[in-house]
């Protein structure tokens, strides 16, 4: 026998079964009630797993999210007016980078959220993210800005635990 031969006939006999099993699991699917029920028992068990998967790792992030925050407090940032420039320009520049990355969308809003924090006229600088920072990216920061209390932007709330920070006006 000629390889061709066996590896033909071993592709048929493969497919012959997947379609024979195909016509089976068809034909249980429409005559038995109970395999329905087990298929619908099955997929409303899945949808709760990916459902309960997803709200888990939404509050991991917050959680990840409100631990940079609390870091980056505790970091500090410069207090003179030349040092608070250069810190602004670098994190700006530093969160474009990241963030046309699209990997690193945390560390890209840490790098906004600090450049925002020495900004004499925070809310002016929301307006300009807005127009200019990726969805993703400002979603983060709407999370970080919304759970620093200290961060004084004039109309725009700085209530803990908000998702929408920074576009919820009073």
């Amino acid at each position: 026998m000629r390889t061709t031969t066996i590896v033909a006939a071993s592709a048929g006999t493969i497919l012959t079964g997947f379609l024979a099993y195909a016509i089976y699991f068809d034909y249980k699917r429409r005559a038995d009630p109970e395999f329905r029920r087990n298929l619908k028992r099955d997929n409303r068990r899945l949808a709760r797993a990916v459902r309960e998967e997803t709200e888990a790792q939404g509050a991991r992030q917050i959680a990840e999210i409100k631990q940079t925050v609390d870091e980056a407090k505790e970091e500090g940032f410069p207090a003179d007016p030349e040092a608070k420039e250069a810190y602004f320009m670098g994190q700006i520049a530093q969160g474009e980078q990241l963030a046309a990355n699209g990997s690193l969308n945390l560390e890209a809003a840490l790098c906004f959220y600090r450049a925002l924090k020495v900004y004499p006229q925070p809310k002016d600088l929301i307006a300009i993210y807005d127009s200019t920072v990726p969805k993703d990216v400002l979603e983060i920061l709407a999370e970080m800005v919304g759970y620093d209390t200290t961060l004084q932007l004039g109309s725009f709330t700085g209530g803990g635990g908000s998702s929408s920070g920074a576009e919820h006006v009073e």
